[in-house]
């Protein structure tokens, strides 16, 4: 197994603590809490040159990072766009297949 299957395997399970929250409740408290949704006086988006830096630049210190990386592997899974909860899109359609198996969440129910 590679150390990033590992790596990505880990933040699956460190999901595993909010795949019972309801995504309405995920949903407040990412536009409430999240550093990117505070009102900021300069609208410039932050230098980076690749997405991976504009993820750290964004989200670094955000205390709700799990919650929007939840939220978004649930609305967009694999069609995920730009930088969310930490990660880019390409990190994030990645770690969709470790997350789907890590085990039912609120909205698919129990099998």
């Amino acid at each position: 197994m590679r150390a990033d299957d590992l790596r990505l395997i880990g933040i699956a399970w460190r999901l595993d603590r909010l795949r019972w929250v309801p995504s309405d409740i995920l949903t407040d408290v990412v536009t409430s809490e999240g550093v990117c949704m505070w009102p900021s006086s300069d609208n410039e988006p932050p230098d980076a040159r690749t997405d991976a830096e504009l993820a750290k630049s964004l989200c670094g210190g955000c205390p709700v990072q799990d919650e929007c990386l939840e939220l978004e592997l649930r609305t967009a899974g694999t069609a995920t766009v730009g930088v969310w909860g930490g990660m880019t899109d390409d990190d994030r359609r990645e770690l969709h297949p470790h997350w789907l198996r890590r085990g039912e969440r609120v909205e698919r129910g129990a099998e």
